[in-house]
Protein backbone atom coordinates (compact mmCIF):
# COMPACT_ATOMS: atom_id res chain seq x y z
CA UNK A 1 0.00 0.00 0.00
CA UNK A 2 1.40 3.24 -0.46
CA UNK A 3 0.80 5.86 2.26
CA UNK A 4 1.01 9.15 2.01
CA UNK A 5 1.88 11.49 5.43
CA UNK A 6 0.12 14.51 5.29
CA UNK A 7 1.02 16.84 8.30
CA UNK A 8 -2.04 18.94 9.15
CA UNK A 9 -1.49 22.63 10.42
CA UNK A 10 -3.13 23.31 13.88
CA UNK A 11 -5.83 26.07 13.72
CA UNK A 12 -6.69 28.09 16.27
CA UNK A 13 -10.60 28.42 16.40
CA UNK A 14 -10.86 31.63 15.40
CA UNK A 15 -14.83 31.77 15.47
CA UNK A 16 -17.62 29.38 15.00
CA UNK A 17 -18.16 30.48 12.21
CA UNK A 18 -18.41 28.27 8.47
CA UNK A 19 -15.01 26.95 7.30
CA UNK A 20 -15.35 25.43 3.79
CA UNK A 21 -14.71 26.30 0.10
CA UNK A 22 -17.00 29.23 -0.99
CA UNK A 23 -19.52 31.63 -0.15
CA UNK A 24 -23.36 31.21 1.16
CA UNK A 25 -26.37 31.35 -0.51
CA UNK A 26 -29.19 29.09 0.17
CA UNK A 27 -30.43 25.78 2.04
CA UNK A 28 -31.27 22.63 1.72
CA UNK A 29 -31.55 21.35 4.99
CA UNK A 30 -34.67 18.94 4.62
CA UNK A 31 -33.63 15.21 5.10
CA UNK A 32 -32.88 13.59 2.12
CA UNK A 33 -33.60 9.55 3.04
CA UNK A 34 -33.52 6.38 0.97
CA UNK A 35 -34.85 3.41 0.65
CA UNK A 36 -33.43 1.44 3.67
CA UNK A 37 -32.17 -1.93 2.61
CA UNK A 38 -29.66 -3.85 3.56
CA UNK A 39 -30.59 -3.24 7.23
CA UNK A 40 -27.78 -0.27 7.92
CA UNK A 41 -28.15 3.55 7.93
CA UNK A 42 -25.76 6.27 6.67
CA UNK A 43 -26.21 10.16 8.29
CA UNK A 44 -24.17 12.72 6.23
CA UNK A 45 -23.75 16.10 7.61
CA UNK A 46 -22.96 18.69 4.64
CA UNK A 47 -21.94 22.07 5.70
CA UNK A 48 -23.72 24.42 3.70
CA UNK A 49 -25.66 25.44 0.65
CA UNK A 50 -23.25 27.98 -1.34
CA UNK A 51 -19.72 28.29 0.20
CA UNK A 52 -19.46 25.96 -2.92
CA UNK A 53 -22.01 25.20 -5.02
CA UNK A 54 -20.58 21.57 -4.63
CA UNK A 55 -22.42 20.44 -1.72
CA UNK A 56 -25.48 20.33 -2.84
CA UNK A 57 -25.09 20.03 -6.97
CA UNK A 58 -22.71 17.38 -6.24
CA UNK A 59 -21.93 15.78 -3.04
CA UNK A 60 -25.64 15.09 -2.08
CA UNK A 61 -26.97 13.35 -5.29
CA UNK A 62 -23.28 11.03 -5.49
CA UNK A 63 -23.13 10.42 -1.84
CA UNK A 64 -27.23 9.18 -2.15
CA UNK A 65 -26.33 7.49 -5.32
CA UNK A 66 -23.75 5.38 -3.76
CA UNK A 67 -24.99 4.81 -0.80
CA UNK A 68 -28.43 3.52 -2.18
CA UNK A 69 -27.19 1.57 -4.60
CA UNK A 70 -25.34 -0.68 -2.13
CA UNK A 71 -28.59 -1.38 -0.64
CA UNK A 72 -28.44 0.78 2.48
CA UNK A 73 -30.07 4.21 3.50
CA UNK A 74 -28.88 7.97 3.13
CA UNK A 75 -29.70 10.20 5.53
CA UNK A 76 -28.15 13.24 3.93
CA UNK A 77 -28.62 16.68 5.66
CA UNK A 78 -26.94 20.45 5.40
CA UNK A 79 -25.89 22.79 8.22
CA UNK A 80 -26.85 26.14 6.33
CA UNK A 81 -23.69 27.49 7.87
CA UNK A 82 -25.00 27.30 11.05
CA UNK A 83 -23.44 25.38 14.15
CA UNK A 84 -26.26 25.58 16.31
CA UNK A 85 -28.32 23.75 13.56
CA UNK A 86 -25.02 21.31 13.06
CA UNK A 87 -25.34 20.46 16.71
CA UNK A 88 -29.00 19.72 16.67
CA UNK A 89 -28.56 17.49 13.35
CA UNK A 90 -25.58 15.22 15.07
CA UNK A 91 -27.53 14.98 18.01
CA UNK A 92 -30.68 14.22 15.79
CA UNK A 93 -28.47 11.53 13.72
CA UNK A 94 -27.32 9.78 16.74
CA UNK A 95 -31.00 9.63 17.91
CA UNK A 96 -31.79 7.60 15.03
CA UNK A 97 -29.42 5.19 15.70
CA UNK A 98 -27.19 5.74 12.10
CA UNK A 99 -24.85 3.01 12.14
CA UNK A 100 -22.08 5.34 9.92
CA UNK A 101 -21.80 9.08 10.23
CA UNK A 102 -20.49 11.23 7.70
CA UNK A 103 -19.48 14.56 8.39
CA UNK A 104 -17.99 17.86 6.65
CA UNK A 105 -17.31 20.00 10.03
CA UNK A 106 -17.89 23.65 10.17
CA UNK A 107 -15.25 24.15 12.59
CA UNK A 108 -12.83 21.32 14.94
CA UNK A 109 -14.47 22.61 17.58
CA UNK A 110 -18.21 21.67 16.93
CA UNK A 111 -16.95 18.95 14.89
CA UNK A 112 -14.78 16.87 17.46
CA UNK A 113 -18.00 17.33 20.10
CA UNK A 114 -20.55 15.91 17.51
CA UNK A 115 -17.52 12.93 16.72
CA UNK A 116 -17.12 12.13 20.28
CA UNK A 117 -20.99 12.11 20.94
CA UNK A 118 -21.26 9.43 18.20
CA UNK A 119 -18.43 7.53 19.43
CA UNK A 120 -19.81 7.48 22.83
CA UNK A 121 -23.03 5.92 21.10
CA UNK A 122 -21.06 3.41 19.55
CA UNK A 123 -21.43 4.86 15.68
CA UNK A 124 -18.07 4.82 13.58
CA UNK A 125 -17.50 8.22 12.34
CA UNK A 126 -15.98 9.76 9.09
CA UNK A 127 -14.59 13.46 8.32
CA UNK A 128 -15.32 14.05 4.35
CA UNK A 129 -13.26 16.45 2.59
CA UNK A 130 -12.27 18.28 5.98
CA UNK A 131 -10.34 17.15 8.85
CA UNK A 132 -11.49 17.73 12.12
CA UNK A 133 -8.79 18.84 14.52
CA UNK A 134 -9.17 16.87 17.77
CA UNK A 135 -11.75 14.86 16.66
CA UNK A 136 -12.12 10.99 16.80
CA UNK A 137 -13.11 9.83 13.49
CA UNK A 138 -12.28 6.90 12.39
CA UNK A 139 -11.31 7.78 8.22
CA UNK A 140 -10.46 10.48 6.55
CA UNK A 141 -12.47 10.80 2.93
CA UNK A 142 -10.93 14.22 1.02
CA UNK A 143 -8.10 15.25 -1.88
CA UNK A 144 -4.50 15.48 -1.37
CA UNK A 145 -5.02 19.45 -0.42
CA UNK A 146 -1.86 20.12 -0.07
CA UNK A 147 -1.34 19.04 -4.03
CA UNK A 148 -4.75 21.36 -4.70
CA UNK A 149 -2.50 24.32 -3.47
CA UNK A 150 0.26 23.26 -5.47
CA UNK A 151 -1.93 22.81 -8.53
CA UNK A 152 -2.83 26.54 -8.07
CA UNK A 153 0.57 28.03 -7.50
CA UNK A 154 2.21 25.83 -10.31
CA UNK A 155 -0.96 26.81 -12.46
CA UNK A 156 -0.26 30.94 -11.65
CA UNK A 157 3.80 30.18 -12.57
CA UNK A 158 2.40 28.85 -15.92
CA UNK A 159 -0.01 31.53 -16.62
CA UNK A 160 2.79 34.19 -15.97
CA UNK A 161 5.26 32.46 -18.10
CA UNK A 162 2.44 32.09 -20.97
CA UNK A 163 2.08 36.16 -20.45
CA UNK A 164 5.72 36.28 -21.04
CA UNK A 165 5.82 37.66 -17.41
CA UNK A 166 9.37 36.76 -15.37
CA UNK A 167 8.90 39.19 -12.90
CA UNK A 168 5.88 39.86 -11.62
CA UNK A 169 3.87 41.36 -8.51
CA UNK A 170 1.75 38.51 -6.96
CA UNK A 171 -0.85 37.94 -4.16
CA UNK A 172 -2.48 35.58 -1.97
CA UNK A 173 -6.36 35.64 -1.36
CA UNK A 174 -6.50 33.12 0.97
CA UNK A 175 -9.60 30.72 2.72
CA UNK A 176 -11.02 31.19 5.74
CA UNK A 177 -8.06 30.92 8.36
CA UNK A 178 -10.72 28.76 10.71
CA UNK A 179 -10.59 25.98 7.92
CA UNK A 180 -8.12 23.48 8.17
CA UNK A 181 -8.10 22.65 4.27
CA UNK A 182 -7.34 26.31 4.00
CA UNK A 183 -3.89 25.77 5.70
CA UNK A 184 -3.05 22.78 3.25
CA UNK A 185 -3.79 24.57 0.16
CA UNK A 186 -1.94 27.74 1.16
CA UNK A 187 0.84 25.24 1.78
CA UNK A 188 1.11 23.84 -0.95
CA UNK A 189 0.83 26.98 -3.27
CA UNK A 190 3.27 28.97 -0.84
CA UNK A 191 5.43 25.82 -1.37
CA UNK A 192 5.50 25.73 -5.32
CA UNK A 193 6.03 29.47 -5.91
CA UNK A 194 7.96 30.06 -2.73
CA UNK A 195 11.61 29.72 -5.57
CA UNK A 196 10.61 31.97 -7.59
CA UNK A 197 9.87 34.46 -4.88
CA UNK A 198 13.61 33.36 -3.37
CA UNK A 199 14.73 33.71 -6.61
CA UNK A 200 13.71 37.69 -6.50
CA UNK A 201 11.55 36.16 -10.11
CA UNK A 202 7.97 37.57 -8.27
CA UNK A 203 6.82 39.67 -5.12
CA UNK A 204 4.57 38.68 -2.44
CA UNK A 205 3.05 41.94 -2.30
CA UNK A 206 -0.61 40.81 -0.87
CA UNK A 207 -1.41 37.68 1.52
CA UNK A 208 -4.58 38.15 2.86
CA UNK A 209 -7.88 36.25 3.67
CA UNK A 210 -10.95 36.43 1.50
CA UNK A 211 -13.17 34.04 3.68
CA UNK A 212 -14.12 31.61 1.10
CA UNK A 213 -16.64 34.67 0.51
CA UNK A 214 -17.12 37.02 -2.61
CA UNK A 215 -17.96 39.94 -1.37
CA UNK A 216 -14.70 39.28 1.24
CA UNK A 217 -12.66 38.87 -1.60
CA UNK A 218 -13.56 41.65 -3.53
CA UNK A 219 -12.89 43.97 -1.15
CA UNK A 220 -9.66 42.94 0.26
CA UNK A 221 -8.37 42.21 -2.70
CA UNK A 222 -9.51 45.82 -4.13
CA UNK A 223 -8.00 47.59 -1.10
CA UNK A 224 -4.36 45.66 -2.14
CA UNK A 225 -4.98 46.55 -5.53
CA UNK A 226 -5.21 50.24 -4.44
CA UNK A 227 -2.33 49.68 -2.02
CA UNK A 228 0.18 48.20 -4.73
CA UNK A 229 -1.10 51.24 -7.17
CA UNK A 230 -2.76 48.37 -9.40
CA UNK A 231 0.73 46.96 -10.01
CA UNK A 232 -0.36 43.37 -9.42
CA UNK A 233 0.21 40.80 -12.23
CA UNK A 234 -0.93 37.43 -10.83
CA UNK A 235 -3.47 36.27 -8.19
CA UNK A 236 -3.75 33.08 -6.58
CA UNK A 237 -7.68 32.76 -5.62
CA UNK A 238 -7.63 29.65 -3.30
CA UNK A 239 -11.45 29.10 -5.14
CA UNK A 240 -13.42 29.84 -7.77
CA UNK A 241 -16.30 31.48 -5.45
CA UNK A 242 -13.42 34.18 -4.24
CA UNK A 243 -11.99 34.53 -7.83
CA UNK A 244 -15.43 35.80 -9.24
CA UNK A 245 -14.94 39.02 -6.75
CA UNK A 246 -11.20 39.49 -7.94
CA UNK A 247 -12.04 39.05 -11.41
CA UNK A 248 -15.01 41.82 -10.40
CA UNK A 249 -12.23 44.34 -9.39
CA UNK A 250 -10.00 43.49 -12.65
CA UNK A 251 -12.46 43.77 -14.83
CA UNK A 252 -13.94 47.31 -13.50
CA UNK A 253 -9.78 48.52 -13.96
CA UNK A 254 -9.63 46.92 -17.45
CA UNK A 255 -7.24 44.02 -16.35
CA UNK A 256 -9.76 40.78 -16.42
CA UNK A 257 -7.82 38.42 -18.63
CA UNK A 258 -4.52 40.37 -18.25
CA UNK A 259 -4.14 39.52 -14.61
CA UNK A 260 -3.98 35.35 -14.17
CA UNK A 261 -5.91 34.35 -11.47
CA UNK A 262 -6.46 30.62 -10.31
CA UNK A 263 -9.28 28.84 -8.54
CA UNK A 264 -10.71 25.54 -7.07
CA UNK A 265 -13.90 23.62 -7.54
CA UNK A 266 -14.68 23.94 -11.25
CA UNK A 267 -17.51 25.52 -10.22
CA UNK A 268 -20.00 26.62 -13.43
CA UNK A 269 -18.69 30.31 -13.08
CA UNK A 270 -15.19 29.50 -12.56
CA UNK A 271 -15.56 26.99 -15.71
CA UNK A 272 -16.99 30.55 -17.26
CA UNK A 273 -14.53 32.56 -16.74
CA UNK A 274 -11.59 30.03 -17.68
CA UNK A 275 -13.82 29.98 -21.14
CA UNK A 276 -13.81 33.31 -21.18
CA UNK A 277 -9.85 33.93 -20.72
CA UNK A 278 -10.46 35.90 -16.97
CA UNK A 279 -9.69 33.40 -15.12
CA UNK A 280 -6.57 31.37 -15.78
CA UNK A 281 -7.47 28.08 -14.79
CA UNK A 282 -9.20 26.09 -11.70
CA UNK A 283 -8.84 22.85 -10.15
CA UNK A 284 -10.78 20.32 -10.36
CA UNK A 285 -11.73 17.92 -7.95
CA UNK A 286 -13.67 15.02 -9.00
CA UNK A 287 -16.51 14.91 -6.25
CA UNK A 288 -17.97 11.99 -7.73
CA UNK A 289 -14.70 9.98 -6.95
CA UNK A 290 -14.52 11.93 -3.55
CA UNK A 291 -18.20 10.65 -2.89
CA UNK A 292 -17.47 7.22 -4.03
CA UNK A 293 -14.94 6.71 -1.89
CA UNK A 294 -16.64 8.22 1.03
CA UNK A 295 -19.75 5.30 0.47
CA UNK A 296 -17.30 2.44 -0.36
CA UNK A 297 -15.78 3.17 2.66
CA UNK A 298 -19.09 3.62 4.92
CA UNK A 299 -20.65 0.37 3.45
CA UNK A 300 -17.17 -1.19 4.03
CA UNK A 301 -17.83 -0.60 7.97
CA UNK A 302 -21.59 -1.42 7.85
CA UNK A 303 -20.46 -5.26 6.62
CA UNK A 304 -17.63 -5.24 9.37
CA UNK A 305 -15.51 -7.31 7.67
CA UNK A 306 -12.11 -5.76 7.66
CA UNK A 307 -12.52 -4.31 4.13
CA UNK A 308 -12.61 -0.69 5.05
CA UNK A 309 -8.94 -0.88 5.62
CA UNK A 310 -8.04 -1.86 2.33
CA UNK A 311 -9.20 1.12 0.78
CA UNK A 312 -7.15 3.42 2.50
CA UNK A 313 -4.29 4.55 0.15
CA UNK A 314 -2.41 7.39 2.93
CA UNK A 315 -2.64 8.95 6.85
CA UNK A 316 -3.23 12.36 7.66
CA UNK A 317 -1.92 13.50 10.86
CA UNK A 318 -4.39 15.25 13.18
CA UNK A 319 -1.70 17.38 14.80
CA UNK A 320 -3.75 18.86 18.09
CA UNK A 321 -4.85 14.91 18.27
CA UNK A 322 -1.20 13.64 18.26
CA UNK A 323 -2.29 10.88 16.24
CA UNK A 324 -2.28 9.79 12.65
CA UNK A 325 -5.83 9.23 10.40
CA UNK A 326 -6.15 6.66 7.88
CA UNK A 327 -7.34 8.03 5.07
CA UNK A 328 -8.37 7.89 1.35
CA UNK A 329 -7.40 10.33 -1.10
CA UNK A 330 -8.57 10.95 -4.35
CA UNK A 331 -6.79 13.25 -7.50
CA UNK A 332 -7.22 16.76 -8.37
CA UNK A 333 -6.93 17.77 -11.98
CA UNK A 334 -5.78 21.61 -13.03
CA UNK A 335 -8.09 22.54 -15.22
CA UNK A 336 -7.31 25.38 -18.47
CA UNK A 337 -8.62 25.75 -22.02
CA UNK A 338 -6.52 23.34 -22.92
CA UNK A 339 -8.07 20.31 -21.24
CA UNK A 340 -11.86 22.09 -20.27
CA UNK A 341 -13.66 18.99 -21.47
CA UNK A 342 -12.28 17.02 -18.68
CA UNK A 343 -15.14 18.09 -15.93
CA UNK A 344 -17.80 18.17 -18.59
CA UNK A 345 -16.71 14.40 -19.47
CA UNK A 346 -16.80 13.48 -15.71
CA UNK A 347 -20.52 14.10 -15.70
CA UNK A 348 -19.65 17.16 -12.83
CA UNK A 349 -21.26 19.50 -15.03
CA UNK A 350 -22.88 19.76 -18.84
CA UNK A 351 -22.23 22.35 -21.92
CA UNK A 352 -26.06 23.52 -21.12
CA UNK A 353 -24.74 25.22 -17.69
CA UNK A 354 -21.72 26.58 -18.45
CA UNK A 355 -22.00 27.50 -22.16
CA UNK A 356 -24.75 30.13 -21.71
CA UNK A 357 -25.31 33.89 -22.96
CA UNK A 358 -22.04 35.60 -23.75
CA UNK A 359 -20.35 32.08 -23.04
CA UNK A 360 -21.72 30.26 -25.75
CA UNK A 361 -19.22 31.62 -29.02
CA UNK A 362 -15.88 31.00 -26.69
CA UNK A 363 -17.30 27.38 -25.46
CA UNK A 364 -17.34 26.61 -29.13
CA UNK A 365 -13.99 27.73 -30.28
CA UNK A 366 -13.09 25.11 -27.38
CA UNK A 367 -15.00 22.44 -28.88
CA UNK A 368 -17.80 22.75 -26.06
CA UNK A 369 -20.93 21.56 -27.93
Amino acid sequence: MRTRRIAVVGLAILSLALTACGDDGGDNTSGDNGTEGAGGKVGVILPDAATSPRWENNDRPALKKAIEAAGYEAIIQNASKEVTKFTQLCDGMINQSVNVLMIVNLDSESGAACEKKAKDAGIPSIDYDRLTLGGSADYYVSFDNVQVGKLMGDGLAACLDAAGKTQANIVYINGDPTDNNAALFKEGYAGALKPKIDAGDYKLVGDQTGKWDATVAQTTFEQLFTQNSGKIDGVVSANDTMAGGIVTVLNNNNLAGKVPVTGQDASDEGLQRVVAGTQCGTVFKDVNLEAEAAAKLAIAILKDDGSADDLVNGEVEDTQAKKMVKSVFATPVWITQDNIKEPFDAGYTTVEKVCTGDFAAACTKLGLS
